[in-house]
């Protein structure tokens, strides 16, 4: 393993929170994304179930 030295914790420490933020990010992206999917499919939007895209 790479010798970290004396800032080891913060090194850590930072990059499990950069994991963490991505995480946090991409969770946030897919939840939005099913969330408009469902509105739009509530609001009647069959553009994408005829296949004619505009």
């Amino acid at each position: 393993m790479i010798a970290l030295g004396a800032h080891a914790e913060f090194i850590i420490s930072a990059y499990a929170g950069v994991f963490l933020g991505l995480a946090a990010l991409i969770g946030w992206t897919v939840l939005a994304a099913r969330q408009t999917k469902r509105r739009l499919e509530e609001l009647g939007d069959n553009q994408r179930s005829n296949g004619s895209a505009q």
